[in-house]
C-alpha cells in the first residue's frame, strides 16, 4: 500500500502585524454592493416550493415545466373560477424552483 506524504509550510513573516498586507482590498470590499447569495432562494422556500408542486425529489426544468402547465391549468383566475393568490403563489414558487436547476 503506497502512502501520500503531505506537508504544509506557512511563512507567518509575511503577516506578521499586517505587514506586506493590502487592506484596500477589504475595504473596497465593504464598500462594494456585495449580495452574495442574496438572490438564491433559502432552503426553506425551496421545501415549500416543492411541497406546492407536489415533488419530493429535486425536479428537472422539465418536470417543473410540465407540473407548471398542469397546475396553471387549476389555479389561473380565467380558468374555471381559478384562485389569484393561489397563481401568485405558483408563479413564485416556480421561479424558485427554476433558480435550483441547472
Amino acid at each position: 500500500m503506497k502512502t501520500n506524504s503531505f506537508s504544509f509550510r506557512f511563512d507567518s513573516s509575511q503577516f506578521q502585524n499586517g505587514q506586506n498586507f493590502n487592506f484596500n482590498d477589504f475595504r473596497s470590499f465593504n464598500q462594494s454592493d456585495f449580495q452574495g447569495f442574496a438572490n438564491a432562494p433559502r432552503f426553506d422556500e425551496v421545501q415549500k416550493a416543492k411541497d406546492f408542486f407536489g415533488f419530493t425529489h429535486s425536479p428537472t426544468k422539465e418536470e417543473i415545466k410540465k407540473r407548471y402547465k398542469e397546475l396553471a391549468r387549476k389555479y389561473h383566475p380565467d380558468i374555471n373560477g381559478g384562485n389569484d393568490e393561489k397563481m401568485k403563489e405558483l408563479n413564485n414558487y416556480r421561479d424558485i424552483l427554476m433558480k435550483t436547476v441547472e
